[in-house]
């Protein structure tokens, strides 16, 4: 069982995502590509807070819908942690309806430049292929 910090979150203060949806979707990620991995600890509500300078409410209602969604489970005296969930529970198709928000996005920026659709394909290739 690892123990986080706030750091682990952040937030894209111009987006037209809402705070406690960011924040779902980062936890979704981090637990899709085995960051956060079940039993782990998530940091309190109170501290991604403070790290974050949101309401506690915003943080408190986000972890509320990922426990709702059996992401998180709550444990008595510890706080929130992973759920345990079965190995298949992170499947290809589960990471892919995570990507597909931001490649749709990429696809209407795209379709907006008017660029062609196979330079773009051959674009996307490439940066996959970069080092992170």
């Amino acid at each position: 069982m690892t123990s986080h910090s706030a750091s682990l979150f952040t937030i894209a203060v111009g987006s037209s995502d809402p705070i406690y949806r960011q924040l779902i979707e980062q936890t979704r990620r981090l637990v899709a590509a085995g960051v956060l991995a079940p039993g782990d600890v998530l940091p309190s509500v109170r501290d991604v807070a403070l790290a974050l300078a949101v309401n506690p409410m915003t943080v408190s209602k986000a972890y509320n819908m990922l426990e709702t969604e059996a992401v998180l489970s709550r444990a008595r005296g510890i706080g929130m942690l992973v759920a345990e969930r079965p190995a298949q529970a992170h499947s290809q198709r589960d990471r892919e309806s995570l990507l597909r928000p931001t490649l749709q996005r990429a696809a209407a920026e795209a379709r907006q430049l008017e660029l062609d659709p196979d330079a773009v394909l051959a674009l996307f290739k490439k940066i996959l292929k970069e080092e992170p």
